[in-house]
């Protein structure tokens, strides 16, 4: 599979990357958790070790979690910081993190939407179709303050949309009507409980 790390390719990225053999795990929110439901704060201190160990944090929670992508507030950190991990539909597996990120308008040529299914680890079990544009471009800066480009499509895209949905306070429930929306809450309440003990189980396997 062909890697890119921080939008560049690379030779080879490890299964479990370094940050994340680095990283605690935190705990994920979860959707009614005050902190998933308001704008979060602009990053500013870029190089400093307390950004560092959350972004490594990060890394760890998600791949315990097994998820595509991460925003900061779903481990209870109140800036507008996401890490992902995520393959798409053309065998590229994208690797990063990105704080202050800020979506490009597409113009209407370069607009299509995808609708496919699509979850969330702060609303744990369910999964609904979502329309969402196929192509995603974001703009922001790394842990160290350098200015970063992302440019991802299918899969990828949807994950960076979802990610940045995030820092605004909005989970992609708010996008569902109000019916869809209840029936996955329902559906996230008989699964939470299984779903918590297999991230726990993959935890305690990757010595976490």
């Amino acid at each position: 599979m062909r890697v890119r790390v921080q939008g560049a390719p690379v030779d080879a990225c490890p299964r479990l990357v370094p940050e994340a053999v680095r990283g605690a795990v935190r705990r994920v929110t979860v959707v009614g958790e005050e902190v998933l439901h308001r704008p979060c704060r602009q990053v500013v201190d870029f190089g400093s070790p307390e950004l560092a160990r959350l972004v490594d944090d990060m890394f760890a929670t998600l791949a315990v979690a097994e998820g595509a992508g991460l925003a900061a507030n779903q481990v209870g950190a109140d800036l507008r910081l996401f890490v992902w991990d995520c393959a798409d539909e053309w065998g590229v597996r994208h690797v990063g993190h990105i704080a202050n990120p800020v979506l490009d308008e597409l113009p209407a040529a370069r607009r299509r939407l995808a609708e496919e299914a699509e979850g969330c680890l702060s609303v744990p079990g369910p999964y609904r179709v979502l329309p969402r544009p196929d192509l995603a471009v974001v703009r922001g800066r790394d842990k160290d303050g350098t200015p970063l480009v992302i440019e991802g499509r299918g899969y990828f895209a949807r994950c960076l949309q979802h990610e940045v949905d995030h820092l605004h306070g909005r989970l992609y429930l708010d996008r569902l009507a109000r019916k869809e929306r209840a029936s996955a809450l329902r559906e996230m309440a008989a699964a939470e409980e299984g779903v918590l003990a297999r991230r726990a189980a993959r935890a305690a396997a990757l010595g976490k």
